[in-house]
Protein backbone atom coordinates (compact mmCIF):
# COMPACT_ATOMS: atom_id res chain seq x y z
CA UNK A 1 0.00 0.00 0.00
CA UNK A 2 1.41 3.41 -0.80
CA UNK A 3 1.59 6.09 1.83
CA UNK A 4 0.33 9.62 0.61
CA UNK A 5 1.53 11.07 3.44
CA UNK A 6 -1.10 10.64 5.89
CA UNK A 7 -0.39 8.60 9.19
CA UNK A 8 -1.09 5.11 8.87
CA UNK A 9 -2.65 2.66 11.50
CA UNK A 10 -4.40 0.03 11.99
CA UNK A 11 -7.68 -0.18 13.48
CA UNK A 12 -9.69 -3.71 14.32
CA UNK A 13 -13.60 -3.67 13.22
CA UNK A 14 -16.47 -6.23 13.55
CA UNK A 15 -18.34 -6.00 10.55
CA UNK A 16 -22.03 -8.33 11.03
CA UNK A 17 -23.46 -8.85 7.73
CA UNK A 18 -27.45 -9.20 7.27
CA UNK A 19 -28.62 -12.12 5.06
CA UNK A 20 -28.73 -9.86 1.99
CA UNK A 21 -25.54 -8.54 2.32
CA UNK A 22 -23.23 -12.52 2.92
CA UNK A 23 -22.41 -12.93 -0.79
CA UNK A 24 -21.65 -8.76 -1.65
CA UNK A 25 -17.71 -8.13 -2.26
CA UNK A 26 -18.50 -5.47 0.75
CA UNK A 27 -14.99 -5.81 2.43
CA UNK A 28 -13.49 -5.67 -1.44
CA UNK A 29 -14.96 -2.90 -2.21
CA UNK A 30 -14.25 -1.15 1.05
CA UNK A 31 -10.87 -1.77 0.20
CA UNK A 32 -10.73 -0.64 -2.98
CA UNK A 33 -12.67 2.75 -3.26
CA UNK A 34 -10.68 3.59 0.26
CA UNK A 35 -7.59 2.42 -0.35
CA UNK A 36 -7.44 0.47 2.93
CA UNK A 37 -6.00 -3.00 3.28
CA UNK A 38 -8.17 -5.57 5.10
CA UNK A 39 -6.56 -8.67 7.17
CA UNK A 40 -9.08 -11.26 8.01
CA UNK A 41 -8.57 -12.09 11.58
CA UNK A 42 -11.40 -14.31 12.61
CA UNK A 43 -14.70 -15.02 10.72
CA UNK A 44 -18.05 -16.51 10.48
CA UNK A 45 -20.56 -17.47 8.19
CA UNK A 46 -23.90 -19.15 7.85
CA UNK A 47 -27.10 -18.78 5.63
CA UNK A 48 -28.92 -16.15 7.41
CA UNK A 49 -25.49 -14.38 8.71
CA UNK A 50 -22.13 -13.54 9.37
CA UNK A 51 -19.77 -11.18 10.85
CA UNK A 52 -16.05 -10.55 10.31
CA UNK A 53 -13.23 -9.32 12.86
CA UNK A 54 -10.76 -7.03 10.25
CA UNK A 55 -7.78 -5.20 11.40
CA UNK A 56 -8.09 -2.10 8.34
CA UNK A 57 -4.47 -0.79 8.02
CA UNK A 58 -4.35 2.61 5.94
CA UNK A 59 -4.75 6.04 6.61
CA UNK A 60 -6.79 7.15 9.62
CA UNK A 61 -9.41 9.36 7.83
CA UNK A 62 -9.53 6.74 4.58
CA UNK A 63 -10.30 4.15 7.30
CA UNK A 64 -12.89 6.09 8.95
CA UNK A 65 -14.71 7.10 5.43
CA UNK A 66 -14.51 3.42 4.45
CA UNK A 67 -16.14 2.22 7.59
CA UNK A 68 -18.84 4.93 6.88
CA UNK A 69 -19.12 3.98 3.68
CA UNK A 70 -19.73 -0.08 4.70
CA UNK A 71 -22.52 1.47 7.60
CA UNK A 72 -24.75 2.76 4.58
CA UNK A 73 -24.52 -0.36 2.61
CA UNK A 74 -26.52 -2.06 6.37
CA UNK A 75 -23.35 -3.87 7.59
CA UNK A 76 -22.86 -3.10 11.15
CA UNK A 77 -19.93 -2.11 12.50
CA UNK A 78 -18.45 -2.25 15.89
CA UNK A 79 -15.26 -1.35 17.41
CA UNK A 80 -13.02 -4.37 18.82
CA UNK A 81 -11.35 -3.52 22.12
CA UNK A 82 -7.32 -2.61 21.51
CA UNK A 83 -9.05 -0.59 18.45
CA UNK A 84 -6.23 1.12 17.29
CA UNK A 85 -3.20 -1.38 17.01
CA UNK A 86 -0.02 0.56 16.51
CA UNK A 87 0.27 3.88 14.85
Amino acid sequence: MEERGGIMIKKRVKFTFPQDLITEPVIYEMARKFEVMPNIRRAYVRDDMGWVVLELEGEEDRIDEGIEWVKKTGVRVDPVSGDVVEG
